[in-house]
């Protein structure tokens, strides 16, 4: 059976420890789409891990992890992040790159950087890993699959000339930078060939075997679905497709029946990294820190770029539109533990809209406009760590639970409240 576990808003969800639980019984995980440019973080019997691109299944011997063709590949970071894993005791890691796998070229960060630093405040707060000129060069046709490097190395090299005779006349006319060497860049791509030479595989066949084996396979997404390039708060979004629907492509050509289950994760409040709309974004400073100090085990500060992420209340309009558009089987509830010091918790219901009340997510002119509609409900006062049972769990944390359900109007089979693999209540 294939399922996928994708975010329900902005990302930062704690899709990595759900993705670590459900792997325990999966066969093979895929990541399908996005690069570098967020982390998952993982606590386990190994210690504390930032994984960026290794799909969350690596900690598991009997798994076979695959990076898909939908992937931002950076694959310096993909052998540091293997020898990281190495380092800190996990050993026989099963990976496999697929061969249509594109390669984020070392211009593409430049670029990212360039064009960051050339909107100066007009920016779009990226984390400069090169993931927006990485795509618009994949939609563009001229990036550079992997496969390609195992190929004719002169028809390598022409590319590579062709492509860089138009990127030197933006960097050195709009960007006022150093030209790019052909020869620089083409030994980078001789020095990946090699790295990458024990991973590559042409995974279509071997995923699409381990579906008509009926085999447990693990689609694992990036980021969330307001961060969708066409779903999400455009234009401050990612430059991929956050959404379930394209694990089908991304994953390796998966039938997109196949698709089972869809895990939605969605965080107890709200907390985005980037700039963009976040109508419930709580704006006393004094306040946001205090949250942001105990969400997560190490609070809220990006996995990649360290930054403090910026953090509200729940916010039930978004969620229930980023489950309807990921088309949530079910949603695994995170970082509840979080809100254990609140004698009040507010969560918003509603959005004003030029004076009228909507329970819908508008487009990106419209959420510009919207502001948001508060319910307070009684918070729990105590640490609910440890707790294993549900009904164990406080009369108000419950209730918290089940309003939010209500709301989204799909069941929360999964309640993670702390940090720790084993820190998970299922419903």
């Amino acid at each position: 059976m294939v399922k996928a576990i994708v975010g329900a808003n902005w990302g930062d969800e704690g899709k990595g420890k759900i993705t670590d639980v459900l792997a325990a019984n999966s066969d093979m995980v895929i990541r399908f789409q996005g690069g570098s440019n967020a982390g998952h973080t993982i606590i386990n019997n190994y210690g504390r891990f930032a994984l960026h691109q290794l799909p969350s299944g690596v900690f598991y011997d009997n798994i076979t992890n695959i990076i898909g063709n939908g992937v931002a590949l950076n694959v310096d970071n993909f052998i540091n992040e293997l020898k990281s894993l190495e380092e800190q005791g996990v050993k026989n890691v099963h990976i496999l790159v697929s061969d249509r796998a594109q390669i984020v070229m070392p211009y593409h960060i430049l670029f990212d950087c360039y064009e960051e630093e050339r909107l100066s405040k007009e920016s779009f707060g990226s984390t400069k890993s090169g993931i927006a000129p990485f795509y618009s060069d994949k939609f563009a046709k001229i990036g550079f699959q992997v496969n390609e490097l195992y190929d004719d190395t002169d028809s390598l090299r022409k590319k590579l000339e062709r492509i860089l005779e138009v990127k030197n006349l933006t960097i050195k006319n709009l960007y006022h930078k150093e030209e790019l060497s052909v020869d620089e860049i083409f030994n980078k791509l001789m020095e990946y060939k090699e790295m990458l030479e024990p991973y590559v595989a042409s995974t279509f066949d071997i995923v699409n075997d381990a579906v008509k084996a009926g085999k447990n396979i693990l689609l694992e997404g990036q980021l969330g679905t307001l961060k969708d390039t066409d779903f999400g708060i455009y234009p401050m979004v990612t430059s991929s497709n956050t959404i379930a629907g394209y694990g089908a492509v991304g994953a390796g050509g998966i039938p997109p029946y196949e698709i089972k289950e869809i895990v939605t994760v969605v965080k107890a409040y709200s907390s985005s990294v980037g700039a963009g709309e976040f109508v419930s974004e709580i704006h006393d400073e004094e306040e946001a820190e205090e949250l942001r100090k105990r969400g997560g085990d190490k609070g809220e500060y990006g996995a990649t770029t360290g930054r403090p992420r910026r953090v509200g209340w729940l916010d039930l309009v978004a969620t229930r539109y980023g489950c309807k558009v990921q088309g949530a089987t079910q949603v695994a509830f995170t970082v509840i533990d979080a809100l254990g010091y609140l004698d009040e918790i507010p969560v918003v219901v509603a959005y004003e809209l030029d004076g009228e009340r909507i329970d819908y997510f508008p487009s990106t002119t419209k959420l510009k406009r919207c502001k948001p509609i508060i319910e307070v409900l009684p918070g729990w006062k105590c640490d609910i760590r440890g707790i294993k049972e549900y009904d164990k769990l406080p009369e108000n944390c419950r209730k918290y639970i089940e309003f939010a359900e209500k709301a989204v109007g799909v069941p929360f089979k999964m309640i993670s409240n702390g940090p720790k693999r084993e820190d998970i209540i299922l419903r």
